[in-house]
């Protein structure tokens, strides 16, 4: 039997005689390979939007904060509040050389900036230079804050997305302008348009960063801090570090360092560690109902031509009688089975891409589409699973015998 156009016309006559039953085994293959692309490319999207919020952020980083003592230590009694110091910086600097990054970082909420009558609700925060290790910024004006302006403790500023829209409506570059935040006035040397939601002491796009003596100076903090941002070497999970860190400042401030409350702690490695375990379970359960599915179609389509099989008998005899050879039968049977998967699935892919499409268009940043390998390896695996539904089938068919055929006639 050639593979020709008269070939695959017949293989498609063939097909249509039984248009029901052929209808419904492609509808299954369609519908399974639709569920198993739309299932992918939305769980694609999903984690792009759940990563979206921490867009920017270290993945290895360690946030401590002092608080409320719960049990006695040393002869002192539970109940004592405590704050970090400029000590605790240096110390666990000098202790603990797996870091890479130990920044501290002063907050203070509900501070009103202004600029030319126009007022934004912001969070003052002061940073040092190499904060920006721990929370990348996205400057789109400008620069970040540097060492000399922690040096000099220069009065400058880089201020978040919601804040210069709601100062700058206008659009323009607002570097070299002054603001007013609390009591004091500002230059703006950046802007920050950093969108992830996965921040420190506030939203990053709702916040006015300054040089961390000049907060520490106006919001007369003295030695004390917030918080201390922790980030490992290269190579360090900062999990294997916890102990280390907890003895160190428990030591100094004197509190249980198994009191989980005096501490307080964040481990941004284990929350990403989290996210990665919860999509990696997504794509598992993605595959195997996906899978699952398709696998139910091509049984489909091996029970369909085991049908066809059957009702051809006298066919397939009188074409063996007139010299059809094994191979020809052989060769027919698994055409059919593959057009009929490939081209069902093909359905599949189109429809899945453009249903995907028009989530995409309604979400533009979520990325909710298929990748090109992707498609093509589901072309594959429904060539692949055609040709193992027409085994079965092509199998029988080559068994008949030109003397049952007529019998069977």
């Amino acid at each position: 039997m050639r593979i020709d156009r008269d070939s695959f016309k017949e293989i498609l006559d063939t097909l249509l005689r039984g248009k029901s039953r052929t209808l419904l085994t492609g509808f299954g293959i369609f519908w399974g390979l639709f569920m198993l692309l739309v299932m992918l490319g939305g769980g694609h999207g999903l984690k792009s939007m759940l990563s979206a919020n921490f867009e920017g952020f270290a993945t290895n980083t360690v946030i401590l904060r002092g608080g409320l003592t719960t049990k006695p230590w040393q002869g002192l009694r539970e109940g004592r509040w405590w704050t970090l110091s400029y000590r605790d910086v240096d110390r666990l600097r000098l202790m603990v050389p797996e870091l890479d990054v130990v920044t501290p970082v002063v907050s203070s909420w509900g501070i009103t900036a202004i600029f030319d009558n126009k007022t934004a609700n912001c969070t003052l925060k002061g940073v040092k230079a190499d904060y920006a290790q721990v929370e990348s910024p996205k400057i789109r004006y400008g620069r970040y804050l540097n060492e000399v302006d922690v040096l000099q403790e220069r009065k400058v500023c880089v201020i978040g997305k919601r804040i210069y829209e709601a100062l700058f409506p206008t659009g323009e570059d607002p570097c070299g302008t002054y603001i007013q935040a609390g009591s004091l006035y500002y230059q703006i040397v950046g802007v920050d348009f950093n969108a992830g939601n996965f921040s420190i002491n506030g939203s990053a796009d709702e916040t006015v960063i300054i040089p961390l003596p000049v907060a520490q100076k106006i919001l007369r903090r003295g030695n004390n801090v917030d918080l201390i941002c922790l980030t490992g070497k290269k190579g360090v999970k900062m999990s294997t570090l916890n102990d280390r860190i907890r003895n160190i400042v428990a030591r100094e401030h004197r509190f249980d360092p198994g009191d989980e409350q005096a501490l307080f702690s964040i481990n941004t490695e284990q929350i990403f560690s989290m996210v990665d375990n919860l999509f990696r379970g997504l794509n598992f359960l993605i595959l195997l109902v996906g899978l699952g599915t398709l696998l139910a179609g091509a049984i489909g389509v091996s029970n369909i031509m085991m049908v066809t099989v059957r009702e051809r008998t006298t066919e397939i005899g009188i074409r063996r009688a007139i010299g059809a050879t094994p191979r020809d039968i052989l060769l027919q049977i698994m055409l059919e089975s593959i057009t009929l998967t490939v081209v069902a699935g093909m359905f599949g892919i189109v429809v899945s891409v453009l249903v995907l499409a028009g989530a995409d268009a309604l979400k533009p940043d979520a990325g909710f589409q298929i990748g090109f390998w992707t498609a093509i390896g589901a072309a594959l695996l429904l060539a692949g699973m055609g040709v193992l539904a027409g085994l079965a089938p092509a199998s029988r068919a080559m068994a008949i015998k030109p003397v049952d055929a007529m019998r069977d006639e």
